[in-house]
């Protein structure tokens, strides 16, 4: 459905779609925070937080970075959704100051105290959900509620997170819960964009076996995958949770497998999609065993599998995609995006591999500088589309008269 647009000029390009300028500040705010977050884990640094350093680490990933992607990526896919404009110029302007202001809250709360801090960062993530509850309900939208869940979800643990740190000292429940509403997002919305480009891609380019269609086995899967990370989040030390984990990890295996992804090898801006899918299964299975093996494998491998596998791999992915086709450019990957895909993958492989040796520190660092070299990457790249006016479609030459 073709959506119309505000007059060339009424305001800069940055704040013409959400993705711009989220998508911009996330990529430099997840790569800054890693740079800053070694230093500070090894006490060289410190912040004006309330937050212990891990706490702050573990926030600002979640409640930060994830939620400045995810916000860009809801503005810019309702419209597609409801047929209405997109929230643009200075509503999206409010957003993004309220988003740094959040940051700012959370780095200074030591100052300000807590309560001011958690309330102007939990702000964001409210107005968010406000602003695309209203534009889902105008347009009529009605079955895209549901994606509204995981980000209220989203939006609760922000606010327990703030409360456990004041009150026990320490997060504990709000970071499962946080992460978990993540990965549910990145099996509702993933479920839907790796099958449709997979499909697309290969109707054009490599005729034959297709992805299958959403059905009730997709459905039952997110439902029981949605519930066991509800259980992990409240109780993480129940063998039901890890069975119900493990279960996750094999019906997300299964669904991931008929997305004919083994077809896309000649195409990475589809291939990452899958292999950034593939880390959902492998965080169901290795959360599951730390809860049945518990001193056999590290509770934490199961948490970046999420984090730094599934979460950044699959929004370095889409950001990438979208930037691409809604700035008006080719779907083409780069020799640069390509190494950017690359390096987010090591970064996910190698801190999951430094969950196990927790005592040897080299694998944490080239993880880090990975991660870094992914996010930066990415706005060295495509920093310059995202600030400057869609590419319009070049007009064929028009005989002299």
């Amino acid at each position: 459905m073709a959506i119309p647009r505000t007059p060339p000029g009424a305001y800069p390009a940055v704040l013409s779609y959400g993705f711009r300028p989220f998508f911009l500040l996330g990529s430099l705010y997840a790569g800054a925070a890693i740079l800053f977050w070694l230093p500070l884990f090894y006490g060289q640094i410190t912040t004006s937080s309330v937050f212990l350093p891990v706490d702050w680490h573990v926030h600002e990933m979640l409640f930060g970075y994830l939620a400045a992607i995810m916000t860009g990526f809801l503005l810019t896919a309702i419209p597609n959704w409801t047929g209405r404009l997109p929230v643009q110029g200075l509503p999206l302007l409010a957003l993004v100051l309220l988003w740094l202001a959040g940051r700012l809250a959370v780095f200074f709360s030591a100052d300000t105290g807590w309560l001011v801090g958690a309330a102007v960062d939990c702000a964001f993530l409210l107005a968010v959900a406000a602003a695309a509850a209203t534009e889902i309900i105008a347009g009529r939208n009605w079955r895209n509620l549901k994606v509204l869940l995981p980000v209220a979800v989203l939006l609760a643990a922000n606010v327990m997170f703030h409360a456990e740190a004041h009150y026990q000292g320490i997060s504990d429940i709000s970071r499962r819960l946080g992460l978990g509403a993540a990965v549910v997002l990145i099996m509702i919305i993933g479920g839907r964009v790796v099958p449709s480009f997979t499909r697309n891609w290969l109707a054009r380019e490599n005729q034959g076996r297709l992805p299958s269609p959403f059905s009730h086995f997709d459905a039952a899967t997110i439902a029981l995958s949605a519930t066991a990370l509800a259980a992990w989040a409240f109780f993480p030390e129940s063998n039901v949770t890890g069975a119900m984990l493990i279960a996750g990890a094999v019906l997300n295996a299964m669904r991931l497998a008929r997305w004919a992804g083994d077809r896309t090898l000649r195409e990475p801006l589809v291939l990452i999609l899958h292999v950034a899918f593939v880390f959902v299964p492998i965080g169901f299975l290795l959360a599951g065993l730390a809860v049945v093996l518990p001193g056999t494998v590290p509770s934490a491998a199961g948490i970046h599998a999420f984090s730094v596998g599934a979460v950044a791999c699959m929004t370095l992915a889409v950001m990438t995609r979208a930037t691409l086709g809604h700035t008006g450019r080719e779907l083409q990957a780069s020799i640069g995006t390509c190494a950017v895909f690359v390096a987010i993958v090591l970064a996910a492989v190698l801190r999951i591999g430094a969950a196990f040796v927790p005592t040897d520190a080299i694998l944490l660092h080239i993880s880090a500088m990975f991660w870094v070299v992914a996010f930066l990457g990415y706005a060295a790249l495509f920093g310059g589309m995202l600030v400057q006016p869609k590419l319009r479609a070049r007009q064929p030459n028009k005989a002299p008269s």
